[in-house]
């Protein structure tokens, strides 16, 4: 080196580059460091903005800014290479030799051509419009201190002085231009002019347009340096992270268009998913692999050099130039090797976020054809959360599968290298943990899969749990089912204890093992009679260090890759459930009759594929256009499911379907309406074009002007999820409207007329059914036989087989119960007068959320801003346990402790070996390296001048015998065993804890949500309290653990380092200042913006979770009105938003990253060269070098580990914060007083409201307005209104599920308000209108708390006329299914019933609960419930006019004040009275239906 360079600056081997001569810097210095190194950079610099892209409206005609520098720089290219030709001309024109001058000269014309080029294309590209990056102008400027040196040397030396020389002159003149092209360079970047006036300067890394495009056109520097994310994290640390739009727009190959697209290319019905991945994107994630390899090789570079410089530094015999190479390798090889592992890691990501965004729209696509076996809809949002990312774990874990086993070989090919043979022991102690390991991991895999089981059925449980929260509110069942919830978790948790010891056990063998193997190789080294020395022994530490993490993360790998293998096959076995497919189950002919619509022949159909489960036979069925088809049966009959059937939602075992014109879809009104979360307007256009006549006649039709013109903001009302904030009348109406405004040709309506009161049932039948629907086929299912009176056709159905059909006359006779007399007053008031009353108050309840006229009911997700406060890190410190916490702390501190006591006992060691040796007078025995023998170890790699390194055995005769290694070897086992038994309790109490913290978060949570008021979950959709549940406690279950004990472990790493260096390298302490400063600002510019990433990415998760729960709920109206692409856009569209905050967050990590990287690449830089220094100077002490060296190689990875493990750590801390602001912030109901009441406080069950107000938001008129009346005890009151009446606000009252403004509600004397909620429900009883059915058996849904014997089941069951389909099912343990989908809706309100029927409350209420039942069995339950609840008071809500009848008194209600009250044969007497203008008019509508 020291030959080449004197040889080009014609100089001595001795100072081969000197910096000072003749009385200003010396020309080879100027030449080659000022010179030819700033225009290398600015080569570099300008050749990364060549592939700018062109602006679609570039500036054909430059600014004159852009045409000065430009000019400049072509003229800068062509001077050097003038600058030449007298110096090749002899004689030589000086200063320096000519292969120097040609050298400069070239580099600079080569730099300022490619700056040229840059400049034209940054000009026509969007820096057009501003002066263009700042760092590449500051390049520009770099080599001007060269160019006035040499200036000053002519100066110096008389050029201009006679006698002229030719040579000198032109070069000097040259010179000038050159200085004068510089400073013209620099005018048109300071004054580029132009129309626009003066420009802002571009900033050092350029600000993008908001919001700008992620990395797309961007330079190769601006791609390794992530300049292009400079305006994101600027928004962030301003705090204007506020929205996902505020994050930059996802690069086109991540896009979810692009993704499905290139996916879609791959993948067909029944494929293998990880074929489709691989065919789509495992090329380009395999190529990373080259990547990752680079990076592998270069990760050793460090010990290689390491050992090489202290070696330089010790032996003391090589000239400077090594040691400046080594330092300088020692440099290079941490930057590139940053660089390439930093690209890596974002590849990667990059990848696994393409795979994430095709997994997760394939996901929904099979969700929207599904056929009829579908999962519950728990199990696919587990799919959607917790599998998909499991499966994705994969790109992660692949590409370490085969470079950590190629890193273990070569690391113990190096160790070999250093300490010979001595290094089998640690080898074959790192080998028998291998197969540990894998029993570990096997052991975790297979807790793994139990704990999901245990997962899924939580988490669908409290999906049922949320969707029925009001029913269980009103029958006080919030503690019964909580602990079912708690079992599951209990179980959860359980397997989740397996997983986390286990955890421990593989934390401990990887903190224990570096040292123990390092005792083993030294302890064996030095009893084979060699001589440790500071190279061999900071050398094989590196090594031991480089050897554990491959060991301790194969497990990881291949548990990564068996997690990822168990959850592709659960998301392979969703999609592999057969498809819903039209083509397949129509017949592909029409039907043979043109005016004929539909036909099913022979057709059999079940709702398994296998027909296990109750058949639907329908041997031969014609329908003509325009027909009405009525049907009718008994509950359980087949009614729906032949609907379904027609519809196609359920499986066709044989037989054919011809359905006239299926392209065009149906109109389908399902018996439980599906509402979006949305405005009642979007529920009716459900994506059609608005017509604003068409509207409003549909609006008209379906009887909702009324309703309209109550709700505070009209049809801009939004409505709660599954309309909870409706009546089911107003369900029912808006669901009918939502068909009718679609305009099909076949409508398929499924009992829209059970939920409305027989004023709205007798419009909807005129103006609807038989009005706008008139020119329309139309098949009605209904138990209200007397609106079948103008049908075409009935169909009279009968368990599952269609008996017989035919005119009206002939069937309706043998479905009604009673004379045609009773009919006509039987219908009266169907609850639905009740429902739909239920609608104001419930809307003005929910919808004032915000605020009382806007009708905005969803609130958006709070999202809080800012660093996590300090009371989430108390309250996870809390849910932990304080004495816990400390125990942790303290174990933490001592393994650090004892750690750091090792590595300073080994360096005493060393130090007492060197003194030993250095005053051991006899020289050591030669040894050729034939004679070293077995023992001696080829320092191949490590020794810098021979090939052979001596190796020096132990004299006999030096101080340091047998015994003084027995004795060091005992003092550095016996620290090294009780730093082993620190790290196991470390490993074993942070388990303990994070488990304790785990149980104590989720039971708060899960508390604090069961005892909100209904209020707050009429406006929160299901799927943003679920993610809690899921994503969020999974994160606390798994994630921050993991980090946090990262965390943890550097944070003390880091504390036991600095007490080192602080005692033995007290200079290295004066590099920490500036060093805490840097990494300070760099840390607190990321985490401001990775926070709100974090956020932002948790909060766009919870709209695609509620987006697939709400299309699986509505699937077979997407499907009949063909909105199946609007939604699977809208997916893509939440998809991709989501994308953006991934993308964003995963980008932001790597900018962190290799700032860190380059940060500690420049510091161990540093101290290399500090260390050079000081051995010229000669103050140089290898050992203490070589520590500080291997020190601060971990130093900088500990700091950089500090931040990112820290910013993931208060990352992960915002799901703790989540679930602390629900455990925390909810709302709470009332808990009243435990008053000594006693069990059987309510002995006569009166009912008495004392001038009660309702109020739901101050500003709306009152629901209740002084309401007052008494029930007596065992009396039976029905209570009618019309809509808005307040109806329903009386049992809201009752139950306190709403807190009335003022007066009281006395049972039997006794206040409310005053009582406990469980206490108070506890007494009371109701049968609510829509029924609730869980998960689990039957014997679970009768009774929850079980408190009764299996033969008082059987008997209300029994009453209830459902013993016989129970049985067939297989009794009290057969599974419900979910929301209990294995029986008809009218089967379900009667085990509803049945549940009523087991109660011994004195007081009940029935809320039209009967609606979805045919004639026959409600009139028999009528008598079990006259005959049940003989003795009890029973409040009955506007059901069936026969029971309003025969009640002893009737209470109306009008705008929420009681109008009258009396006997029903009173209040019919009673002229003008409300109760008989409602009993007309009921009359007048079934009279008038035939």
């Amino acid at each position: 080196m020291e030959r080449l360079l004197a040889q080009l600056c014609g100089t001595s081997a001795a100072w081969p580059l000197p910096l000072w001569e003749g009385g200003t810097t010396g020309h080879c210095f100027t030449q080659l460091v000022l010179s030819a190194l700033p225009h290398a950079v600015l080569a570099v610099l300008s050749a990364c903005h060549l592939g700018t892209p062109r602006s679609p409206d570039s500036i054909l005609l430059c600014r004159p800014g852009w045409r000065l520098r430009l000019a400049a720089s072509f003229l800068l290219s062509i001077f050097p290479l003038l600058d030449l030709l007298p110096v090749a001309v002899p004689p030589g024109a000086g200063p320096g030799p000519v292969g120097l001058e040609v050298l400069a000269g070239c580099v600079a014309a080569v730099a300022w051509i490619t700056h040229g080029l840059a400049l034209w294309t940054l000009a026509h590209s969007p820096h057009g419009h501003s002066r263009g990056p700042l760092a590449l102008a500051l390049a520009a400027i770099l080599p001007a201190p060269a160019l006035v040196l040499t200036l000053l040397w002519h100066c110096q030396q008389g050029t201009l002085l006679p006698p002229l020389l030719p040579g000198p002159l032109v070069r000097l003149c040259l010179l000038i231009l050159q200085l004068a092209a510089l400073l013209a360079y620099i005018l048109g970047w300071a004054a580029p002019g132009g129309p626009r006036g003066r420009w802002a300067p571009e900033p050092l890394l350029p600000e993008g347009q908001e919001p700008e495009v992620a990395e797309d056109g961007e330079s190769w520097l601006s791609r390794f340096s992530y300049a292009w994310l400079a305006p994101l994290l600027a928004r962030g640390a301003r705090g204007e992270l506020r929205q996902p739009q505020d994050t930059c727009h996802l690069p086109h190959r991540l896009h979810p268009t692009y993704l499905a697209r290139a996916f879609q290319a791959h993948w067909q019905e029944g494929a293998q998913l990880w074929r489709a991945l691989y065919g789509a994107f495992g090329r380009c994630y395999l190529a990373l692999g080259l990547l990752k390899l680079m990076g592998t090789m270069l990760g050793f570079s460090g010990p290689l050099l390491l050992s090489l410089l202290v070696s330089f530094l010790e032996e003391g015999q090589e000239p400077l130039s090594h040691g400046l190479l080594y330092a300088l390798g020692l440099a290079g090889g941490a930057v590139l090797g940053a660089v390439l592992q930093n690209q890596y890691g974002y590849e990667v990501r990059k990848v696994t976020l393409q795979a994430r965004g095709a997994v997760l729209n394939i996901l929904y696509l099979k969700a929207l054809q599904l056929g009829p076996s579908r999962p519950p809809a728990g199990e696919v949002l587990n799919l959607l959360g917790t599998d998909s990312e499991r499966l994705l774990n994969f790109a992660g874990s692949f590409h370490e599968a085969w470079g950590l086993p190629l890193q273990l070989a070569i690391t113990l090919y190096l160790l070999y290298q250093q300490v010979g043979v001595a290094f089998v022991g640690g080898l074959i102690l790192a080998l028998l943990l291998v197969p540990v390991n894998k029993v570990i991991a096997t052991r975790i895999m297979a807790s793994n899969q139990e704990m999901l089981q245990h997962k899924d059925a939580r988490v669908k449980l409290m999906a049922e749990l949320l969707s029925g929260i009001r029913v269980i509110k009103f029958c006080g069942w919030e503690q019964a089912l909580g602990a079912r919830v708690e079992a599951y978790r209990a179980r959860e948790l359980g397997r989740l204890c397996v997983i986390k010891y286990l955890d421990a056990a593989c934390v401990y063998l990887w903190a224990a093992l570096p040292v123990v193997i390092s005792i083993i190789i030294f302890i064996t080294y030095v009893l084979m009679g060699h001589q440790l020395t500071a190279t061999k022994v900071f050398t094989a530490l590196a090594l031991v260090r480089m050897l554990i993490l491959p060991l301790n993360n194969f497990p990881w790998v291949i548990n990564g890759l068996l997690e990822a293998k168990v959850s592709l096959d659960r998301i392979q076995r969703f999609l592999d459930l057969p498809n819903h497919n039209p083509q397949a189950y129509y017949s592909t002919d029409p039907p043979t009759e043109p005016s004929t619509v539909l036909e099913l022949h022979g057709a059999l159909f079940s709702w398994d594929p296998v027909g296990t489960s109750q058949e639907t036979f329908i041997s031969h069925l014609e329908v003509k256009k325009g027909m009405l088809v009525g049907i009718v049966g008994k509950v359980g009959c087949g009614k729906s499911s032949l609907l379904a059937a027609i519809a196609g939602e359920l499986h066709r075992l044989r037989g054919q379907v011809a359905v006239w014109g299926l392209s065009k879809g149906f109109g389908l009104a399902t018996q439980e309406p599906w509402i979006q979360f949305a405005t009642i307007r979007d529920n009716i256009l459900f994506g059609k074009t608005f017509d604003a006549q068409l509207y409003r006649e549909v609006l008209e039709a379906c009887a909702l002007i009324d309703d309209l013109s109550i709700l505070p903001a009209g049809d801009q009302t939004e409505v709660g999820e599954k309309g909870v904030t409706l009546s089911g009348g107003q369900r029912a109406r808006i669901a009918l409207a939502r068909a009718v405004y679609q305009e099909k040709e076949l409508y398929l309506l499924d009992d829209p007329l059970a939920a409305v009161d027989a004023d709205v049932a007798t419009h909807l039948l005129h103006r609807c059914i038989l009005g706008v629907l008139s020119h329309t086929t139309r098949l009605l299912c209904t138990h209200r036989t007397e609106y079948l009176e103008r049908a075409d056709v009935v169909l009279l159905m009968e368990a599952g087989r269609l008996i017989q059909a035919g005119p009206p006359s002939e069937i309706l006779p043998l479905v009604q119960a009673v004379p045609k007399a009773w009919a006509d007053d039987e219908q009266e008031s169907d609850s639905a007068i009740t429902q739909s009353v239920q609608n104001p108050e419930k809307t003005k309840e929910g919808f004032e959320v915000e605020q009382s006229t806007s009708g905005r009911l969803l609130q958006e997700e709070s999202k809080k801003e800012g660093a996590v406060k300090l009371h989430v890190y108390r309250a996870y410190w809390r849910a932990v346990g304080q004495s816990l916490a400390l125990a942790i702390l303290f174990s933490l501190l001592l393994m650090q402790a004892t750690r750091n006591a090792a590595d300073w006992w080994l360096s005493h060691w060393i130090s007492e070996l060197k003194a030993a040796k250095n005053s051991s007078q006899e020289a050591p025995a030669s040894t050729s390296p034939a004679s070293t023998g077995f023992f001696s170890p080829q320092l191949l790699l490590f020794s810098p001048g021979s090939l052979y390194a001596p190796v020096f055995p132990l004299s006999k005769a030096a101080p340091n015998g047998s015994s003084d290694i027995h004795f060091y070897l005992t003092v550095y086992a016996t620290i090294a065993g009780v730093n082993s038994l620190c790290t196991l309790l470390r490993a074993v109490l942070f388990a303990a804890g994070i488990l304790q913290a785990a149980a104590n978060l989720h039971r708060r949570l899960l508390h604090r949500v069961l005892t909100t008021p209904v209020t707050f979950f009429d406006a929160t959709p299901t799927g943003r309290v679920l993610n809690r549940f899921s994503s969020d406690v999974a994160c606390v279950d798994d994630s921050l653990p993991f980090i946090l004990n990262i965390l943890l472990a550097n944070m003390a790493g880091l504390l036991g380092l600095l007490a080192v260096l602080g005692s033995g390298l007290p200079w290295l302490l004066l590099l920490l200042p500036p060093l805490s400063i840097i990494y300070y600002r760099v840390q607190r510019h990321y985490r401001a913006s990775s926070r709100e990433l974090r956020r932002l990415s948790s909060l766009t998760l919870s709209p695609l979770y509620t987006h697939l729960a709400d299309t699986l709920a509505g699937l077979p109206v997407l499907r009949a009105t063909g909105a199946t692409y609007r939604f699977e856009e809208e997916n893509q569209r939440l998809l991709g938003l989501n994308q953006r905050c991934q993308f964003a967050a995963s980008a932001a990590i790597q900018w962190l990253d290799i700032r860190l990287q380059l940060i500690g690449a420049a510091v161990v830089s540093a101290i290399a060269g500090i260390a050079l220094v000081q051995h010229q100077q000669g103050l140089a002490n290898p050992g203490l070098v070589g520590l500080s060296l291997s020190y601060a190689l971990s130093l900088t990875g500990l700091l950089s580990g500090l931040v990112s493990s820290f910013t993931q750590t208060e990352a992960m801390l915002v799901s703790v914060e989540r679930l602390e602001e629900y455990s925390c912030d909810l709302p709470q109901e009332p808990r009243g007083q435990p008053l000594q009441l006693g069990t059987g406080w309510l002995t006569q069950g009166s009912v008495e409201f004392q001038d009660v107000v309702l109020v739901y938001r101050p500003g709306l008129p009152n629901a209740l307005d002084g309401v007052t009346f008494r029930v007596q005890p065992g009396e039976k009151l029905g209570i009618v209104g019309r809509t808005g009446s307040g109806k329903s606000s009386l049992l809201l009252v009752l139950f306190r599920l709403l807190e009335p403004s003022s007066g009281r509600v006395l049972l039997d004397g006794v206040d409310t308000s005053q009582l406990e909620l469980a206490e108070l429900r506890s007494q009371l009883a109701i049968i609510p209108q829509e029924p609730f059915l869980f998960s689990g058996t039957v014997r679970e849904n009768l009774d929850p708390q079980g408190l009764h014997e299996d033969r008082a089941l059987w008997q209300a069951l029994e009453q209830c006329h459902l013993s016989e389909v129970i049985v067939s099912m297989g009794g009290l343990d057969a599974e419900l299914g979910e929301g209990g989908r294995s029986l008809s809706l009218g089967q379900r309100q009667l085990l509803c019933l049945a549940r009523a029927l087991l109660t011994d409350a004195k007081i009940l209420c029935i809320d039209e609960a009967t609606a979805s039942v045919d004639q026959k069995t409600d009139q028999l339950l009528q008598q079990t419930i006259c005959k049940r609840f003989a003795n009890k008071t029973v409040l009955t809500i506007a059901h069936r006019l026969n029971t309003i009848l025969n009640s002893d008194r009737v209470l109306v209600l009008q705008m929420g004040r009681v109008v009258e009250l009396g006997s029903p044969a009173a209040l019919c007497n009673q002229p003008h009275s409300l109760f008989q203008q409602l009993l007309q008019s009921s009359q007048q509508g079934a009279r008038s239906s035939p």
